[in-house]
């Protein structure tokens, strides 16, 4: 990221005439696009959301409310143009592009790419999810799309996902590699009543202790050990969005918990690529704060929202729209006549 085309751009919100810092993380967020994208006028005309679908095995366990089945038929959805989230990125001129990276499902599904490592991961209580071969496949593959979309000119990437289950997979990789408290970081996902919570509670901690490891070996050791103990190909496709971000200066929206945890493995992994990564909303998944945090980033929006899909990070790009408009086309102090704020702190 250039740091220096970052403090020109600070410049620039600096003179238009408004209270210094009045967009407050508009104005960080704005200047920070521009810098990775090395434009002092950054682009977000060409946009897309890549939501990563893959089954889970730990859906064995009776942690979702939801059987695997329906991964397939979101994903079917998202291919259709017929989901949630097609149906907001059609009107946030987001071009939605769902990818295949494990569904439990044979054959092409029309209107989704292919990029299927398996039919999902194994269920972790019972055996280690995924290989390391399966993990770095997964990996790779979320890169080649950074890169395929850069040459065809897209200038910022939503990562959202689709997986039952995976709210699970995601609590215990967060639980695992952060080392917060199982039950700190579990929370309903898609809506769990509280007998099935303490269920899946129990679940992430059985996996937390049942492959953490005691060995001393580097962070980006244990996240990739861990993505292959834990799964799954959709969080490890999102990992490789991430570092691709840093590889082909894209800048990548996250947007809820899962993908904050696949935020959070990608910078253990290639650390320094949280400076490619945008953070939309705070959600009302249990843990995503804290692995925000964790990041040092902060959210755009509240909304208490906890839809998946990528549909955060959508409303995210609309405001970044509005935010902006105002840095290309606001009004400058000496237009209005009007002395310039002094910048103090």
């Amino acid at each position: 990221m250039n740091r220096t085309l970052y403090d020109r751009i600070k410049r620039n919100w600096d003179r238009i005439a408004k209270p210094l810092d009045g967009l407050g993380d508009f104005e960080e967020v704005i200047c920070r696009i521009g810098a990775i994208q090395g434009k002092e006028m950054p682009l977000l005309d060409k946009r897309a959301l890549v939501v990563m679908c893959a089954d889970n095995g730990i859906v064995e366990e009776g942690v979702s409310q939801s059987g695997s089945e329906i991964t397939y038929l979101v994903a079917r959805a998202l291919g259709a143009g017929t989901s949630t989230a097609s149906i907001m990125a059609m009107e946030a001129r987001v071009r939605c592009i769902p990818v295949d990276m494990g569904i439990d499902h044979d054959g092409q599904i029309p209107g989704v790419v292919n990029k299927k490592v398996g039919r999902g991961s194994r269920n972790f209580l019972k055996d280690k999810a995924l290989t390391t071969d399966e993990i770095k496949e997964a990996v790779d593959a979320g890169e080649d799309i950074v890169r395929e979309l850069k040459s065809e000119g897209v200038n910022i990437i939503a990562a959202g996902e689709m997986g039952i289950g995976n709210t699970t997979t995601a609590a215990t990789l967060l639980s695992l590699l952060s080392g917060l408290d199982p039950d700190a970081v579990t929370g309903r996902g898609a809506g769990l009543d509280d007998d099935r919570l303490i269920k899946k509670m129990n679940v992430v901690r059985q996996g937390v202790e049942r492959y953490k490891k005691t060995d001393s070996i580097s962070l980006a050791e244990l996240a990739w050990e861990y993505l292959s103990d834990i799964g799954g190909l959709e969080i490890a496709g999102m990992c490789g969005l991430f570092i691709g971000g840093m590889k082909y200066d894209m800048p990548v929206i996250i947007d809820g918990f899962i993908s904050a945890v696949a935020a959070f493995y990608a910078d253990a992994i290639c650390p320094g690529c949280r400076e490619y990564m945008i953070p939309s909303h705070s959600g009302r998944e249990t843990g995503l704060m804290a692995v925000l945090d964790m990041l040092e980033l902060r959210p755009l929006i509240a909304g208490d929202m906890a839809l998946g899909e990528g549909t955060g990070a959508i409303m995210c790009i609309k405001l970044l729209d509005s935010a902006l408009n105002l840095y290309k086309n606001g009004t400058v102090f000496e237009k209005n006549g009007i002395e310039e704020y002094k910048r103090y702190i």
